[in-house]
């Protein structure tokens, strides 16, 4: 689709789901470069601040190929159930192929539904916990995603965001914008598609510190948030507690 973004970072919501369609068939192998392999560990970080319990129902926004909602998935068992949601159907399709070469019965039941962040299509107070994993810079308007985060899941029950963040401490911070100004579209451009990896690291700049997220969950009716700065400040997880 063509179209110029409103500021570096943004995309209307057409382009970015055009973007992750495009980008979805090298996305786990993408990430898995950029982060070193690491992005796996702080999934099971953010899970693990989810505190969700075996026999939840849980969802996952922003669900991409998976990885998260099978993380979720182990957690909650096979008594429990895992919603997996997006709005990008190739990255959906790779998430459905992830779970249709899994073993029967060993995890949850785990659906991946198509679903728009900023209107989830469930009910209030409908899930024990949800999450979102590296999803929340894309949404177009932050606090209506983070309301409807918040809608969906029952009192007491918490929302984790698991984000990339801008580390201030040298030598890391200089190194940090070096690979994401440079050698991540780089990599992008080596792997046919320059523009994704452009507005990734770009995304990540425009994005609130995790102060601003803490205060803008806050106000979106969140209590008792909480953040964890970690990975040198590259990695942030908020959580918050669904009143």
């Amino acid at each position: 689709m063509s179209g110029e973004p409103t500021r570096r970072g943004t995309l209307p919501d057409q382009q970015v789901r055009a973007m992750f369609d495009r980008i979805a068939g090298r996305y786990d192998l993408m990430n898995s470069v950029m982060t070193a392999g690491l992005h796996d560990h702080w999934r099971t970080r953010a899970v693990d601040i989810a505190s969700v319990q075996p026999g939840d129902r849980v969802l996952d926004v922003a669900t991409g190929t998976g990885d998260l909602a099978f993380e979720l998935a182990a957690r909650v068992g096979p008594t429990g159930s895992v919603v997996g949601a997006d709005f990008s159907s190739e990255m959906l399709a790779i998430a459905r192929s992830k779970l249709a070469a899994r073993q029967p019965g060993v995890a949850a039941d785990v659906q991946f539904e198509t679903a728009d962040a900023l209107k989830l299509p469930y009910e209030d107070n409908s899930f024990a916990a949800a999450t979102v994993g590296f999803g929340v810079r894309n949404f177009a308007d932050l606090d209506r995603g983070l309301r409807e985060l918040l809608r969906v899941v029952r009192p007491g029950g918490k929302v984790v965001i698991l984000e990339i963040s801008q580390p201030t401490r040298q030598p890391l911070a200089g190194f940090y914008r070096f690979w994401f100004d440079r050698i991540v579209p780089l990599l992008g451009r080596v792997g046919g598609e320059d523009s994704a990896y452009t507005y990734l690291p770009d995304s990540v700049k425009r994005f609130p510190d995790p102060r601003t997220l803490a205060a803008r969950f806050s106000a979106a009716g969140a209590t008792d948030v909480r953040y964890l700065v970690t990975a040198g400040g590259i990695i942030t997880i908020h959580s918050g507690v669904a009143a």
